[in-house]
Order: structure tokens, then C-alpha cells, then sequence
């Protein structure tokens, strides 16, 4: 049966979501069922397309990548693939009409990790950033929001901005594995070779920037979604201070990580700020 078929197909979505980022799978628990499946139907997916083009260092990652947009433009025209977690996406996409522009603008950031190693202006740092954060902020936000246009024009500035932050932080985290594994560097005008301390809090106070922009938009979103996004954000937040105490010259040393202890100290006390009304 068709439905047994998209059962184990969601299953699988989910399996990648807590293999591949307990953090993200934490935050994705706490939101509400009848959203959940959906955000781990679209993290499977971005997911598949990122591990194509950072880790399958042994194949030909720009057929494979071919071969997985051509799999997913099948899967969005015909309703069903036979690879489970497209198959899983093009339910989720259907269901809340996610807007096609935002899964091309991914691709297209993904297939620039195929052959650009470097960003020299802000235009295409910009451009980037969008296609691999802003958007799949914007394909949770419609399902944050089961569609509802209006609402979805309210809060996607904020929703952008939150998907950019999240995404900075991470390449500050990474800048080992990126620089030195992938040779690449993301943020332009910065020597990773000799990263300075002004370098270093020019990101922070853009990663701030877009986080004060992220939680206005968290106050607003549906009782869904809204203890779920916040959890990830006080995480991230975490992870940001973190980093922020770092020497400049030894944050593309190590690979920064929150704790799971403390990560489940966060989680209490975001919750009961929950509880509380207070986010």
C-alpha cells in the first residue's frame, strides 16, 4: 500500500534527522506531532543534498548531485520517488505548497560546494547564505504556519534571519573542517590563515544582528512550532558565546560543541519559559 510506503519513507527522514544532528532532532522533538514529520522530511532532504557535496569524497559528487536534482524534480511531478526521503520532501512540499523558487535557490547554493571554494564579496556571500539557510528557514516556516500566506509574510524576515544565523554560526564552528578538509572559506575580506580578534567580532556582531532579528519572529510564531525553533535558538545562542570566548588564533584549531548536559539544562529552562508564556 501506497500509505505503508510513505510511512517507512517519513520513518527514514527521521532516522537521518538523529543520525546526523542530534541538536537539530532535540528541537525538532519538541515540537508539536502534527508538524514534526514534516521538519524531519525536510532536513532528510537538505541533508542528502549537503552529504553529496561535503562528503562523498570518492565518487563523482557532481553526477551524483545530477542525479539526485533529476530523482527530485521526478519526485515533485510525478508525487512519489522511489528513494524514501524524496518521496517523503515531495509530501511535505505538496502538502503546504512550498514555493518552488525556495528548493531551486538551495540546490543551487548546494551545487556551488561542487566548485567554489572561496566568496570574495558580500553579494555572493549573500547569495549563498540565502539558498543554503534563508530558504530552508522559510520551507519550516510554512509549515510553521500550515500555509497560511499572511502569516508567512509576517514573520519571514525574521525567519530568514534566524536561518542565517544558525548558518554563520556553524561555519564559524567548522572553520577547521571547511578551510582544511574542503578549502573553503564563506565569510569574504577574512584570512582564515591569520584570523584577527576584529575578524572575529565583525561575524559575531552580524551573527548577533540576525539573532535579535530570529527572536522577534520566534514571540510571533504558532504554539506549534514556537518551543521547538526557540530550543534550537537558545542552543545555537550557546553555542555562539561559546565561540565568542575562543582566541581568535585557536577557533579554526578545534571543533566548538555544547555539552549534552548542557544542552539538557537549556531544554529545562526553555521550557519552562515556555510554560510560562514568556517566549
Amino acid at each position: 500500500m501506497k500509505s505503508l510506503f510513505d510511512t517507512v519513507s517519513g520513518e527514514c527522514a527521521k532516522t537521518v534527522t538523529q543520525s546526523y544532528s542530534t541538536s537539530f532532532s532535540s528541537a525538532t522533538k519538541m515540537l508539536s506531532p502534527t508538524i514534526r514529520q514534516d521538519i524531519y522530511n525536510i532536513y532528510g532532504f537538505v541533508r542528502f543534498a549537503d552529504e553529496i557535496v561535503d562528503s562523498f569524497h570518492d565518487y563523482d559528487k557532481a553526477t551524483l548531485f545530477d542525479r539526485f536534482e533529476q530523482d527530485m524534480d521526478r519526485a515533485l511531478t510525478d508525487k512519489i520517488s522511489l528513494n524514501p526521503i524524496l518521496n517523503a520532501f515531495q509530501h511535505t512540499v505538496r502538502r503546504y505548497q512550498i514555493e518552488r523558487h525556495l528548493i531551486d535557490a538551495f540546490m543551487k547554493s548546494m551545487r556551488l560546494d561542487l566548485t567554489k571554494s572561496e566568496y570574495l564579496t558580500d553579494a555572493e556571500y549573500k547569495e549563498y547564505i540565502y539558498g543554503s539557510a534563508d530558504v530552508v528557514g522559510l520551507m519550516c516556516l510554512t509549515v510553521f504556519v500550515k500555509g497560511d500566506r499572511k502569516q508567512y509574510d509576517l514573520l519571514k524576515d525574521s525567519a530568514m534571519s534566524l536561518g542565517s544565523a544558525f548558518q554563520k554560526v556553524n561555519f564559524l564552528r567548522d572553520l577547521k573542517a571547511d578551510f582544511e578538509g574542503l578549502s573553503r572559506t564563506y565569510f569574504p575580506g577574512t584570512n582564515l590563515l591569520e584570523l584577527d580578534e576584529t575578524s572575529k567580532q565583525k561575524i559575531i556582531a552580524e551573527i548577533e544582528a540576525d539573532f535579535a532579528i530570529g527572536l522577534q519572529g520566534i514571540h510571533q510564531l504558532p504554539v506549534e512550532a514556537k518551543f521547538g525553533v526557540y530550543t534550537a535558538y537558545r542552543y545555537y545562542r550557546k553555542l555562539l558565546k561559546k565561540l565568542k570566548n575562543v582566541p581568535s588564533a585557536e577557533i579554526k584549531n578545534a571543533r566548538i560543541r555544547v555539552p549534552d548536559y548542557v544542552k539538557v539544562s537549556l531544554l529545562a529552562r526553555s521550557y519552562v519559559k515556555y510554560r510560562l508564556n514568556l517566549i
